[in-house]
Order: C-alpha cells, then structure tokens, then sequence
C-alpha cells in the first residue's frame, strides 16, 4: 500500500522552526549578553504561589499538584495550603538571608484571600508576575481564543488592583500553552513570558499583537521534577543546582552572560526538613564571584536592551 503524496506534504517543512515567531538560533554563535551587574550568572527564582479549588476542573486538563482522592480531599488541599500558609515565609525569610530578589508567580486568587501575603511579598522587594486566576484556569488549545483573552484579563486586572502595579511576566499553569497565547499575552501589555523552555537565555518572539519576551523557565531543574515527580533528596537537588552552575560559569567566561531559571514551590521546599539545604545552597551561590540574583523584570530589561 502506498501513501498518498499528499500525506507527506507540511508547508511548514523548512529549516529551523515550523513556525514563525522566531527564527532557530544557535546558543553559541549569538552575540554574548553582558548582564548590567556585571555579573556572568544570574540565578532567577521564580516561586509558584497557587490556590487549589477543592474541587478540581479538567478541562481542557487537570493541573499538576491539583486534588487527586475523592472529594473533599482535605488531605491535598491542606498540604498544598500549607505552602501559603508557612512555606512562603520561610523562603522569604532564606531569600533576606542573602538579598536575593526573586519572582512571584502569583494566582490572583492569592491576591483576593490572602492580601496581606502580597503585601508581605511586595514589602521585601520581589516582583509578582501573573500565574492565572487560580489552579483551574489552564490553558491549551480548544478553549477558544475569547475564553483565554478573558482569562488573561482576569488575572491581570485582580493583581493589579491587589498590587498596584499590572504584572510584566506571565506564567501558565504547567507551562501550557494554545496557539493563540504568545499573541494574546503581547496583546495584554504583557513584557515576557517563561513557559517556553527550548533555551538556556531569554529571546523575544514575533506575534500578531507585537513583540513578546521568553524567558526560558527549565522545567528539568525545578523543585517538583526533581523531588515530588523523581523522588530524589533535597541534597541531591541542591548537588544539581550547584551542578549546573559551574557549567554555566564556565560556559559565561567563554561565551557571555548566562542565566540559571530555579522555579520552586512553598509547599515542596518550604517543608521544615528541606529548609536547611536550601539555605545553605542560597549561601553558597552568593558566595560565587561571578554569581548575581535577579527578579524577572530586570532580566528582560538587560535583554531588550541589547537584541
């Protein structure tokens, strides 16, 4: 049986992306990023902020972490609480140990229940970017262009009214994404996004609405992969981090300013057994000379300022 020629036919087909909000590039080729603090590694942080409903919505998907035995299922919805209720402060607390400023990626939820936290957050200097309306409010393709333009706004306008300030940077809930994201999120004022994770260095993409910011979010390094989905020790996690610093330390001197992406949960580090490593891995990379911390915000400004 033969294929229809058709079958094979892809007008996308061609070198590099099959799409047209950036070109493909090569890391080492580009011309190097010099990071405005003169330093050669900046660590983001960016801490995930969420609230579950108890009752969980699958479509268009269920969002990981989300409740998983039959409802009421106190026993996921408390210990996902507990991340706002203590986690968050002692990552506040181990962030002031070092002065490391950081971003928030905050469901507007948060805003709404617990506003003392946001001004808590705000008070200590870190960046809140937006992190959806709440745990339900996934995205991907099939809930329609509308239905993600409102949701969007939604969660944009209840953290500014909460803030003062509308947030620059956008995370999705598991980094999904439809089609229609990247221009609606440009078409929403919005300066950077982080859920796409093909790159060790931010890029801006081309969309209808205008220009947008990816910061690469790498998922591989994050708390949830690494000590809920693997199940490896706090130790070993901190080993990696420090792992993957020294190879992009030695990657900077040759080839200009990298930047190391942390994204880490309160209710997944911030567990009493855990907080000591994570404090003594915070030490350690400020006591790196050619290691710097950096909010979101600042970091796309160094970028757009040099593509």
């Amino acid at each position: 049986m033969t294929l229809d020629p058709a079958y094979l036919d892809y007008p996308a087909r061609r070198r590099g992306m099959d799409h047209d909000l950036y070109p493909w590039s090569n890391l080492f080729e580009r011309k190097p990023l010099r990071w405005s603090n003169g330093k050669l590694v900046l660590s983001w942080f960016v801490v995930d902020l969420e609230w579950f409903p108890i009752l969980p919505k699958d479509q268009p998907f269920r969002a990981p972490g989300h409740m998983q035995t039959a409802y009421p299922d106190y026993r996921h919805y408390t210990s996902r609480d507990y991340g706002n209720r203590v986690g968050i402060y002692r990552l506040l607390d181990a962030f002031r140990k070092v002065g490391a400023k950081v971003s928030v990626a905050t469901n507007a939820a948060i805003a709404e229940r617990y506003p003392v936290l946001i001004q808590d957050i705000a008070a200590d200097g870190h960046e809140i970017i937006a992190h959806s309306t709440d745990m339900n409010g996934t995205i991907a393709t099939g809930i329609g262009e509308d239905a993600e333009r409102a949701l969007i706004a939604a969660s944009l306008d209840r953290l500014e009214q909460a803030t003062g300030t509308r947030p620059r940077g956008w995370l999705s809930i598991a980094r999904s994404q439809s089609f229609d994201t990247p221009h609606l999120l440009a078409e929403a004022g919005l300066e950077y996004m982080c859920d796409w994770v093909n790159d060790d260095l931010p890029y801006r993409m081309a969309t209808g609405a205008g220009p947008i910011l990816n910061l690469p979010l790498n998922h591989e390094l994050s708390d949830r992969q690494i000590l809920t989905t693997q199940q490896q020790s706090m130790l070993s996690y901190c080993e990696q981090i420090q792992d993957a610093y020294a190879w992009l330390a030695a990657e900077a001197r040759v080839h200009g300013g990298r930047l190391l992406p942390l994204n880490i949960t309160p209710y997944i580090v911030g567990l009493p057994y855990r907080m000591d490593a994570f404090e003594a891995l915070l030490a350690w990379l400020a006591n790196q000379p050619d290691h710097g911390f950096a909010r979101g915000d600042a970091i796309a400004a160094d970028v757009s300022a040099q593509l």
